[in-house]
C-alpha cells in the first residue's frame, strides 16, 4: 500500500452544467416519470434549481420527433443531462 495520500476531486453538478453552457453543448434531457420521451436541445441557460432553458429543442418520443423550438424545463421534471455533442 502506497503512503501517499490518493485525493478525490468532487464533481459539482452546477460545474458540469456550467461547462456544457460555455462550451454551447447539445444536450439531451430525460424527463422524470416519463421514461420514454427525452428533449435534446442546445444548453442556453440554467440556475440553482436545475432549471434550464434549451434552444433549437425537440421532443423525442420513441421514433417520433417533434421541434419544439426554445424552451424552460424545471429542475424538478428533469432525471438525466447527458452531453450529445
Amino acid at each position: 500500500m502506497s503512503d501517499r495520500l490518493q485525493q478525490r476531486v468532487m464533481l459539482v453538478p452546477i460545474k458540469v452544467l456550467f461547462k456544457f453552457l460555455q462550451l454551447h453543448a447539445t444536450v439531451q434531457v430525460w424527463l422524470f416519470e416519463q421514461s420514454d420521451t427525452r428533449i435534446q436541445g442546445t444548453l442556453v441557460g440554467f440556475d440553482e434549481f436545475m432549471n434550464v432553458v434549451l434552444e433549437d429543442a425537440i421532443q423525442i418520443c420513441g421514433d417520433n420527433e417533434r421541434k419544439i423550438g426554445k424552451i424552460m424545463l424545471k429542475g424538478d421534471n428533469i432525471t438525466l443531462i447527458s452531453n450529445m455533442s
